[in-house]
């Protein structure tokens, strides 16, 4: 009994100390949808960094524009020229807080509904908005999942008249991260 009590209330620290720190990824994963009549619109990024600060809330994403892979080349071209101007707008970056973090029990695992406010930098044209999401503690890992729309006219972005068929006014976005504990 003895040998075990210190284990126990080692293991307690370690558990809570990961409960009050600090959560990255450098591999988390945005996609977005649009769908036209003319044709569907893909694209994901595998390489998103994002970090949560579970004592605040504090939560932000960055994405590099050019990570964002399309299943057609020149579909990928035409993204990063014409509409998202990768080179003048390399990166897209959120910066908020998960309103409800005090809901959260970083500590057990479990499932929870996350709401999130803050920054959408896209395009150079940053915009508050507001997303639901979950985030899931799982075995020492934060879960990140939500879908929410964007308005293609918020960030400013021009749709050339010999595309304004083929492409949404408002595009799907998904996220879906694992953090680990820095």
């Amino acid at each position: 009994m003895k040998k075990i009590f210190p284990l126990v209330i080692f293991l307690a620290i370690a558990v809570a100390s990961v409960a009050q720190g600090k959560f990255y990824t450098k591999s988390g994963r945005i996609s977005f949808y649009s769908s036209t009549s003319m044709e569907n619109i893909e694209a994901i990024n595998k390489s998103v960094v994002a970090l949560l600060d579970t004592k605040t809330g504090d939560l932000q994403f960055a994405a590099q524009m050019k990570g964002f892979e399309f299943k057609k080349a020149l579909m990928q071209e035409h993204f990063n020229r014409d509409f998202a101007e990768s080179n003048k707008f390399p990166k897209a970056e959120f910066k908020g807080q998960l309103s409800n973090n005090s809901q959260m029990n970083y500590s057990t695992n479990g499932a929870y509904a996350a709401k999130v406010k803050g920054t959408l930098t896209v395009h150079g044209v940053s915009k508050e908005i507001e997303v639901n999401g979950t985030l899931t503690v799982k075995d020492g890992k934060v879960y990140l999942t939500s879908v929410f729309n964007v308005l293609v006219a918020n960030h400013n972005i021009t749709i050339p008249k010999l595309y304004r068929d083929n492409i949404s006014k408002s595009i799907e976005v998904k996220v879906d991260c694992t953090l680990v504990a820095m």
